[in-house]
């Protein structure tokens, strides 16, 4: 079983994102759950939802501990949340942000995943350009299958189609498809292979 915990901030489309991916993973032939966790429901205040993929039907309900997969869309959580608890060593990170690991003092982290597992990839200013919102849902989900190489970009791509009407969906799509391209190119030659 692959878990996936998504940590972001209410208005960034989290509890989304982890609807999407599950919807994507079904799509693939494989079992999927979306569990969406709440506090204070406001926008700005901290949000986090959860994902499991598997091959075999998924009986587990209670949150994520040990992540296969962190994914965070919102970097200012690193001062205040522990959103890298219980990731696994050969786990993966990815982060939203225009700046590099060491700004947040996480070269240590990054250093200690396998190559390519912790990667950065600016999803807001892509969902800026593509969309017009600052909501880096979709563009992350993007970069989770670069980075991954679990799912595939076309299923992203038709899961985001599915959940938004068209022309908030095409937006989406195109900053999926370019966080996916940028994470694509620059992962080593073996994993660029599998992220196709």
């Amino acid at each position: 079983m692959f878990q996936v915990r998504i940590h972001g901030r209410g208005g960034q489309g989290v509890v989304t994102a982890a609807e999407v991916l599950s919807v994507a993973a079904f799509a693939e032939g494989r079992h999927a759950q979306a569990i969406p966790s709440f506090g204070s429901e406001r926008t700005g205040a901290p949000v986090v939802a959860f994902c499991r993929i598997d091959e075999r039907p998924i009986r587990l309900r209670e949150p994520v501990v040990d992540p296969d997969c962190v994914i965070i869309a919102d970097a200012t959580l690193l001062g205040g949340v522990d959103v890298l608890s219980g990731l696994r060593p050969d786990g993966y990170v990815l982060l939203n942000s225009t700046r590099d690991w060491a700004a947040y003092g996480l070269t240590e982290m990054a250093e200690q995943l396998p190559a390519g597992h912790a990667r950065i990839v600016e999803a807001t200013s892509l969902a800026l350009g593509h969309v017009g919102r600052p909501v880096p849902n979709a563009a992350l989900l993007g970069g989770f299958a670069a980075m991954t190489g679990l799912i595939s970009l076309p299923s992203v791509v038709a899961a985001i189609e599915e959940r938004f009407p068209t022309h908030i969906a095409r937006g989406n799509v195109a900053a999926a498809t370019e966080a996916f391209e940028q994470l694509r190119i620059a992962l080593p030659e073996a994993d660029r292979a599998q992220a196709d």
